[in-house]
């Protein structure tokens, strides 16, 4: 892989520097493993190949056959020593995206015929929203992006139009222009199975009077058709699996009310007391922490003012009594019952044997809650569905971080998917897993209960159970992406790597490498290590950097992979834009082993 043989800076008017462009070749590391898996002439053979595959990749059950295909797609690189790969085809080989870290063959592989309540759901927030809370546009168009990226819950306010003959959607009380809800539906309906055949969820936050109920109703009626899923009774015993509702559209939202009385329920998630916490750097804030096993140090990295939230009324009581008006068709349509029964939290998260709900709490309700109702949490969402938004202050589309939601058994926790950062990153992360369908199986601890009922205690100090040893030997790609004075506009660029854990607290961590200077090929060759308690519920985070002495470091990449997932081995890793779009060529070479 190489280009010109130098590359000239202007450092003035009247100087230049010029540096030699490296060429990308194996890294020590790589040498010794092929000359350890080559024949006396230093010709990888099939036979070879395939102990390699078998002993240091991990790959057990591949065949010597399937080891000569892969020579046989790299013989254009090694046309002299055709039975076998030389050491510059094997590292192209192990460079190329024929080696990724997640197994694409693998596709759909976790057991979808479980209730709903025991998968981790991509979830949207105000997925209309094209920007911020308060004044950005209300579009199909996020809606749209959303589906296409597997989300497969969309949230939508629904509000009268000025005339109240109609239905739109937008952030009310807010300065958002609004979009009819019909070309919502509509974009639903053509996107909704894109990206994965699994059901899509319809969260309905419903500001109408019964008769714009029953044109909701109507609407979404004659729109779906016959993927639309109606229970046959008004409350469900159990849901139903994800399986059993492929290519399924599901209608979520609270029992309708009056429409004067939803109206007196002061919603306050657009409430902006206190300040958002500003801009983000150019590659998005640190995930807030939750070392340290409590969710109060979650809460005192959050940095904003939470106190609205308590008064958020997302949800509203569903135990009323039905009124003479509500729309029965509107009814009708509801599959998962969202709702806060009478009582507080406590009642709340009560489980009752004869029919499951939605529960919705903010991030800032589930913190408090979880200091002292972490198990009855976790106990609720074995049976029941719990969605976590972001709290109001929020007005940037900010998000927050996942793992509150996660370790707790939460499945909808919902994020701004418009914006990006590293909170949005570990949640690309999670759902890159089980072929990108959207839908996660949570983890067998949250989901068991023992001889006397008792449930996961998210606070309980736990046994370690592996170590994920990470070696990052070398980078590539970032001269063909990017302009050559993109980083710096004097001299190539310094790239410097951070790796880590997102997971629950005792195993979230962060280590950097050391800088490179001065080089588009950055060779760290370093080796970390990460003690993992849960593995299951653990992200493999991985930034790089480019370090600059005068002005905030620059962005050079990012991805976040489930480690429950990760191939064992020399891997190839794809990096990522702020936004998630994968770079056509920018990649790091690592290696994964589990000891």
């Amino acid at each position: 892989m190489t280009s010109k043989q130098k590359q000239t800076y202007n450092v003035c008017f009247c100087c230049r520097r010029r540096f030699k462009l490296a060429i990308s070749e194996a890294p020590p590391a790589i040498k010794e493993l092929y000359h350890k898996y080559s024949d006396e002439n230093a010709i990888m053979t099939a036979s070879h190949l395939q102990r390699f595959l078998i002993e240091v990749q991990g790959d057990d059950n591949v065949t010597e056959n399937e080891a000569q295909s892969i020579i046989d797609g790299h013989k254009h690189l090694s046309i002299f020593h055709r039975r076998g790969l030389n050491l510059e085809s094997f590292f192209k080989f192990l460079f190329s995206d024929n080696n990724p870290p997640l197994l694409p063959s693998r596709g759909v592989h976790q057991d979808m015929t479980l209730p709903l309540s025991h998968y981790y759901i991509h979830t949207g927030h105000n997925s209309y929203l094209t920007g911020n809370q308060l004044s950005s546009d209300c579009s199909d168009a996020p809606i749209i992006v959303a589906l296409q990226r597997g989300v497969r819950v969309i949230e939508l306010d629904i509000w009268p139009n000025g005339s109240k003959d109609d239905i739109e959607v937008l952030h009310g009380r807010t300065l958002t222009t609004p979009v009819a809800l019909i070309k919502c539906l509509r974009s639903i309906k053509e996107y909704a199975f894109v990206a994965s055949e699994y059901p899509v969820v319809i969260t309905l936050e419903d500001h109408l009077t019964p008769d714009l109920q029953a044109k909701v109703a109507q609407m979404v009626t004659q729109t779906f058709g016959d993927i639309l899923f109606c229970p046959s009774s008004e409350s469900l015993k159990e849901f139903p699996s994800p399986d059993s509702l492929k290519r399924r559209i599901i209608i979520s939202t609270k029992p309708p009310k009056e429409y004067l009385e939803a109206k007196e329920g002061q919603e306050k998630e657009e409430s902006v007391k206190g300040k958002s916490s500003g801009d983000e750097e150019a590659w998005g804030k640190e995930v807030p922490s939750l070392r340290g096993g409590t969710i109060s140090d979650y809460k005192q990295n959050s940095g904003d003012d939470d106190e609205d939230d308590l008064n958020e009324d997302e949800d509203s009581d569903d135990t009323e009594k039905p009124r003479q008006n509500v729309s029965d068709e509107y009814r009708r349509l509801i599959a998962i019952h969202a709702g806060k029964p009478k009582g507080g939290l406590v009642e709340g998260l009560k489980v009752d044997p004869d029919k499951v709900r939605r529960l919705s709490l903010s991030e800032s309700q589930l913190e408090k809650a979880a200091e002292t109702y972490g198990k009855e949490i976790v106990g609720f969402t074995q049976r029941n569905i719990l969605r976590v938004y972001p709290k109001g202050t929020r007005i940037t589309s900010s998000n927050y971080n996942p793992l509150i939601g996660w370790m707790h058994g939460a499945q909808m926790v919902a994020f701004n998917m418009q914006g990006y950062g590293r909170s949005l990153w570990l949640m690309q992360g999670m759902f890159k897993a089980n072929g990108g369908c959207g839908f996660v199986k949570k983890p067998d601890f949250l989901l068991k209960t023992g001889p006397k009922n008792e449930v996961f205690d998210p606070k309980a100090s736990l046994p370690l159970k592996t170590t994920l040893k990470v070696t990052i030997y070398m980078g590539e790609g970032w001269y063909y992406d990017f302009k050559h004075t993109h980083f710096d506009q004097f001299s190539p660029p310094d790239f410097y790597a951070r790796v880590g854990i997102a997971g629950v607290p005792s195993d979230t961590i962060m280590k950097k490498t050391k800088t490179i200077e001065d080089s588009w090929l950055p060779s760290w060759n370093e080796v970390f290590e990460f003690p993992l308690s849960v593995p299951e519920l653990a992200l493999l985070r991985i930034e790089v950097h480019e370090y600059d002495m005068s002005e905030k470091d620059d962005f050079g990449g990012q991805t976040c992979l489930p480690v429950w997932e990760l191939r064992s081995g020399i891997r190839a890793i794809p990096l990522h834009a702020r936004k998630g779009e994968k770079y056509n060529n920018v990649k790091l070479l690592m290696r994964f082993e589990f000891v």
